[in-house]
């Protein structure tokens, strides 16, 4: 059986590694970074063996940079199955820097195939705000209303358009809080820890399988209960 093929931006390090290591099991795994290169060839020899994956530079801002990626992809895979969009909006606007014409080379293969999955990583604060983070809450507020939006324009075609809005993930970042700070942090979840960055890998993987084959225009909030 031939093995799908998945796109993933933002996979050096954190949820990102953790969603490409996840999904390299079953998919052949293109990992997509802007200036990480130490952190994509790092990641990439983490991947399953039996897959025919690789790293890939762009500037997702560049429409010739995006066409070029895309005909690459399509030369060499033949297909494009999943797309999950995870490099940190607020550090370099993945999303909201790509115009139209850039996002419409990411999906024109799915569109060709009328099917495909497309995964948005946003936030719990694009959900429910938070003091002090007014443009990130804002910026994952419009990835939310973006999938919500391009899952209604492409459910035609076949093709799935979801998010996910993680809470407190551990990671690098987390551990340089202080004790007291966690402490607060945890006080304040219902299930009173952090989610691991696999709790948020084994949704996109959900959200990409045939298992969710009925669920687009969905956002499905990974934080311990955060926001109910």
């Amino acid at each position: 059986m031939e093995r799908k093929t998945a796109f993933i931006s933002g996979a050096s390090r954190g949820i990102g590694e953790a969603i490409a290591i996840t999904l390299s099991k079953e998919y052949d795994v293109i990992i997509n970074y802007a200036n990480s290169e130490a952190g994509a060839k790092a990641v990439l020899a983490k991947l399953d063996p039996s897959g025919k994956h690789k790293m890939m530079q762009c500037d997702v801002a560049n429409e010739q940079d995006v066409k070029e990626m895309m005909d690459t992809i399509v030369k060499e895979y033949g297909h494009l199955d999943v797309v999950v969009n995870n490099a940190g909006i607020t550090k370099d606007n993945l999303l909201l820097r790509m115009r139209e014409e850039e996002f419409d080379d990411v999906i024109r293969i799915m569109m060709k195939q009328k099917s495909g999955a497309i995964v948005n990583m946003a936030s719990v604060v694009g959900l429910c705000g938070n003091i002090g983070q007014v443009n990130y809450a804002a910026s994952k507020g419009g990835v939310i209303a973006m999938t919500k939006a391009v899952a209604k324009e492409l459910a035609p075609r076949g093709i799935n358009v979801n998010a996910v809005a993680p809470g407190f993930i551990q990671t690098a970042m987390t551990d340089t809080l202080s004790e007291d700070v966690q402490a607060n942090a945890k006080n304040n979840i219902p299930m009173k820890k952090f989610g691991s960055v696999q709790d948020v890998a084994n949704v996109v993987k959900f959200l990409c399988s045939e298992d969710s084959d009925y669920i687009t225009g969905q956002v499905i909030a990974v934080d311990g209960g955060m926001v109910m």
